[in-house]
């Protein structure tokens, strides 16, 4: 079978060197590290702005010096790669993302948060779908396997209808809340969402007319349209998130490291149902990141779709846009979808330097 040609597009932290931050048992963490890890792709160049961060990258993943890019326009001209890796900043990815779709990428996978702003968001829409692109967005629990053995027990109906899902940790609502909001979404099979209601502690202080100068931290509820209510916190528990149905829960603790179910074993002396520890069922763990890969190549090989999508990255842009509105406008509910507005994220900062060794 054919072997796709990767470029990466950011060599930064989650582009290429996030493995030396989180437990080895994971595996394949960064964009580059799934490349090495997928048998069907083989990342061939790299760009940066920094020649001294594409040196460790070529160190490390085999890239030459004559494959390490500053101009990615460049890159992507002579090298043709079939999937394109943009695991820079919000603030510079929609250029990247459009011009990779307008210029022969057959596949992106785009890191998180989608883009800067709601306008970007859809200009990158527009780019993608016109031009045939599969993209993925880097929210990767939307492929771990434990996740998706959650969904499998909600979806089974084992503990009855979803009612609510709780998340314990949204963070800054750029980077861990595109996190948690895709999971909330997920769990319950991507369905609509009618309105918003958020509250960002310092965001009066980030927010400088149509420029957003932080990634704010918020929390908040989320209405889905079919009647579940998502509560999206910072408890202090970590990332942590829980499904609770008609007749019992399921909870994903540790960031995915412990599993919980709690369901009917009894009854009391009402006739109501005792909730006692059930089993969660086994499953193969595999890296995230490689089965986000996997599912753009299979989605190369066979025209279907791959399991995020580009309408379901601009959803997640929408929900953090939708958060921070819903504090400007003083707390009030947001209706989805978004009325448009100019605010993009703009922060004055130097790129985080990345640990080039564990």
């Amino acid at each position: 079978m054919e072997t796709y040609k990767a470029a990466l597009i950011g060599c930064s932290r989650m582009g290429a060197f996030i493995d030396n931050e989180v437990p080895e048992e994971r595996g394949a963490y960064s964009h580059a590290a799934g490349y090495e890890a997928c048998d069907r792709t083989r990342m061939i160049a790299c760009s940066d702005l920094r020649t001294d961060v594409m040196e460790q990258v070529g160190l490390r993943y085999d890239v030459p010096k004559d494959k390490q890019y500053t101009d990615y326009k460049e890159m992507i001209a002579s090298e043709k790669p079939a999937i394109v890796s943009v695991a820079t900043q919000p603030e510079h990815r929609a250029d990247i993302v459009i011009h990779a779709a307008e210029n022969g990428a057959k596949a992106i996978y785009a890191e998180k948060a989608f883009a800067a702003s709601m306008e970007e968001a859809d200009a990158m829409v527009d780019a993608v779908e016109r031009n045939g692109v599969h993209l993925n967005l880097g929210t990767n629990r939307r492929w771990d396997p434990g996740f998706d053995t959650m969904k499998d027990v909600i979806d089974s109906g084992r503990l009855g209808g979803l009612k609510t899902l709780i998340l314990h940790s949204t963070s800054s609502l750029f980077n861990g809340a595109s996190h948690g909001f895709d999971l909330l979404l997920r769990l319950n099979s991507d369905r609509p969402v009618a309105w918003v209601q958020g509250h960002l502690p310092d965001g009066d202080d980030l927010i400088d007319g149509e420029r957003l100068t932080e990634d704010p931290v918020g929390h908040g509820m989320i209405q889905f349209e079919d009647g579940v209510t998502a509560y999206a916190l910072n408890s202090g528990r970590g990332m942590e998130i829980e499904a609770v149905c008609e007749n019992g829960a399921v909870t994903g603790l540790g960031n995915g490291d412990e599993w919980q179910i709690r369901e009917p074993g009894a009854k009391d002396h009402r006739d109501r149902d005792i909730l006692v520890q059930g089993e969660f069922p086994d499953y193969e763990y595999r890296p995230s990141t490689l089965c986000l890969i996997e599912d753009l190549v299979h989605s190369i090989d066979t025209g279907q779709p791959p399991r995020c999508g580009v309408r379901l990255a601009r959803r997640n842009n929408e929900l953090i846009f939708a958060f921070i509105e819903s504090h400007i406008r003083g707390g009030a509910r947001v209706e989805l979808p978004l009325e448009p507005r100019k605010l993009r994220l703009n922060r004055d900062r130097e790129p985080r330097q990345p640990r080039y060794q564990r």
